[in-house]
């Protein structure tokens, strides 16, 4: 029973490392360069956080699985959500530090905010614990939502001819 814990604790920080090397070049170059909202968050905090918010969520993860009886019928829901949430998750890094696609990403993390709730109601009759471990990383995509939203606002996209 140890191999599926770790194996889906461990799943969600597969994307946040690719996300990581891309985030590293560009936090030192672009990221310098555009306008940002005097509230951020330093940028050190930003691994700390996202390795808190992905261990929590993969071991929700597990707890569904567990209590579903492993990918079962009953699973196809919950972890669907959960499964559609992480690879949005993992979209919005090359999104916005890759492409530099600032209104994109910005899309795309409303639609990931929005999965996550809808994530989390689809665990609450299943496991609590699992629900509540989903809730810093909701508060953190809301967080993460507004600042997209100011640094969108703040640097006008221009169109490339």
């Amino acid at each position: 029973m140890w191999l599926p814990l770790i194996g889906m604790t461990a799943l969600p920080h597969v994307g946040g490392i690719y996300g990581g090397f891309i985030t590293r070049r560009q936090v030192k170059t672009w990221y310098t360069t555009i306008n940002k909202p005097s509230w951020r968050p330093p940028n050190a905090a930003f691994p700390v956080v996202w390795t808190c918010l992905y261990t929590g969520m993969g071991y929700g993860s597990y707890l569904i699985w567990k209590e579903l009886g492993g990918f079962t019928e009953d699973a196809l829901v919950p972890l669907g959500l959960y499964g559609l949430q992480l690879a949005l998750n993992w979209a919005w890094t090359p999104i916005f530090f890759g492409a530099h696609k600032i209104k994109l990403a910005l899309i795309e993390i409303v639609v990931l905010t929005g999965t996550v709730g809808a994530t989390m109601v689809s665990w609450y009759p299943i496991s609590r614990t699992a629900t509540w471990l989903l809730a810093p990383y909701l508060s953190w995509l809301c967080l993460a939502t507004s600042l997209n939203y100011c640094i969108w606002r703040d640097n006008p996209e221009t169109k490339e001819e």
